[in-house]
């Protein structure tokens, strides 16, 4: 038995709580590596793409909209959740397009990551995308996004700053910036 092994739980049942149109919620018991037995509340999501984004002029597309959860408006990286059957490259084409207008030529994968491992299993998927074609945005009929160029060292002042809160948009910055 390996080490992470003996970290392992042992799903007994799952019985669905809500199922929506993004997310599930859904309670698993589990047995407990120590043979206990508990309760785990868990969020499914399909998963969702980031997307940082840089211009010829090597400045970070980033978007402000407002943020219902959080009751206020967000500067984020644009980002998405993966629809059925589309894979990830896709995703982040699409996303972007539709919320900044931009489509890039050029998208590379960086990173992968969970947004809330004690709870969903929403996993992200970081994109570096480049060489940006300037389109028409199409975003959502219930998106109303705001688009913003800045450079990656005003970016980082905004993470440390406090100014930009999301945590999928501080990860992105800050791989980009730790990458420079």
């Amino acid at each position: 038995m390996s080490k992470e092994d003996s970290f392992q739980e042992k799903t007994l049942f799952s019985t669905y709580i809500y199922q929506g149109k993004i997310i599930n919620l859904r309670q698993d018991k589990v047995k407990l590596p120590d043979g206990r037995e508990t309760i785990r509340e868990i969020v499914e999501h399909p998963g969702a793409v980031v997307i940082l984004a840089l211009t010829d002029k090597k400045e970070i597309v980033m978007i402000r909209q407002f943020r219902k959860p959080a009751d206020e408006v967000l500067w984020e990286l644009p980002a998405g959740t993966v629809e059925e059957g589309e894979d990830l490259v896709s995703c982040s084409r699409r996303e972007l397009e539709e919320e900044t207008g931009y489509y890039p030529r050029k998208i590379k994968k960086l990173i992968t990551f969970f947004s809330t491992p004690g709870f969903c299993n929403e996993k992200l998927t970081l994109f570096l995308a480049e060489d940006l074609e300037k389109k028409n945005k199409n975003e959502d009929a219930d998106e109303f996004i705001e688009v913003e160029l800045i450079k990656p060292n005003e970016a980082l002042k905004l993470v440390q700053g406090n100014i930009i809160k999301d945590a999928k948009s501080i990860i992105g910055i800050l791989y980009f910036v730790s990458s420079i």
